[in-house]
Order: C-alpha cells, then sequence, then structure tokens
C-alpha cells in the first residue's frame, strides 16, 4: 500500500527530472525523490517486519553513489541515517528538515513538493 501523497510527489519529482540536465542537479533530484519515497513509506504502518530497515540500508548505500550539490547531499545522509535511526526524527520532521536545502539547491517548485509531503506524512495513511 502506498501513501496517498506519493502521486503528486512523484509526479512533482518526474517532472523535474525530465528539465533537469544531466550532472550534480539531475542526480540531486533522483536523490530527494529516493528520499521522499522513503519517508512517506515510512509514515506508514510497515507491513513485513524488517523490510523497511533492508530498504533505508539500501537507500542510504545509493546516496552515496549520487553526486547530488554538497548541502543537499548532506542534508539527504542526515535524512537517511534519521529514518533508519530506531529512535530518529519522524518522517515528517525529517521531511520537514530537507526543505530548506531543496530550496537552495533546486528551486522553490521542489521545495513546495518536499513540504506538501511532510504535512502529508504527518497524518499517516488509513
Amino acid at each position: 500500500m502506498s501513501h496517498p501523497a506519493l502521486p503528486a510527489a512523484d509526479s512533482a519529482f518526474a517532472a523535474a527530472l525530465a528539465e533537469s540536465a544531466r550532472g550534480p542537479d539531475r542526480d540531486g533530484v533522483f536523490a530527494l525523490w529516493l528520499v521522499v519515497r522513503a519517508a512517506l513509506g515510512a509514515a506508514q504502518p510497515a507491513a513485513l517486519p524488517g523490510h523497511e530497515a533492508d530498504r533505508l540500508r539500501a537507500l542510504i548505500a545509493r546516496l552515496k553513489s549520487l553526486s547530488a550539490p554538497t548541502p543537499l547531499k548532506r542534508a539527504l545522509g542526515a535524512a537517511a541515517q534519521d529514518l533508519a535511526a530506531e529512535h530518529g526524527a519522524g518522517p515528517a520532521v525529517v521531511l520537514s528538515h530537507l526543505v530548506a536545502p531543496t530550496a537552495d539547491c533546486l528551486g522553490r517548485r521542489l521545495a513546495d513538493a518536499v513540504a506538501a509531503a511532510a504535512r502529508a506524512a504527518r497524518s499517516p495513511a488509513p
């Protein structure tokens, strides 16, 4: 089951990916998309025990291989670590911490998409 906010986030990031040229900005958009999807997934009750932890470990490994702009890359790494931590910040808090670096590195439109995902993560899907 997916989070109801996922289609809106997916469409915003797909449009940004289509518009961005190859390089750090495109990698940054893709990395941000992965983290937003993981956070929205973590905002829901886990269907399979341990599955979420495996997905977050894979996310952390994938983020290391992408060449996002440095401030965003640091923020994404911290967000993934927070999501993976047993008593880390909740998904809504993690996403809200990504709004400012996203606005600085990738623009206001994607920052608004991340803020909308943060608001949606505050109220888990039914």
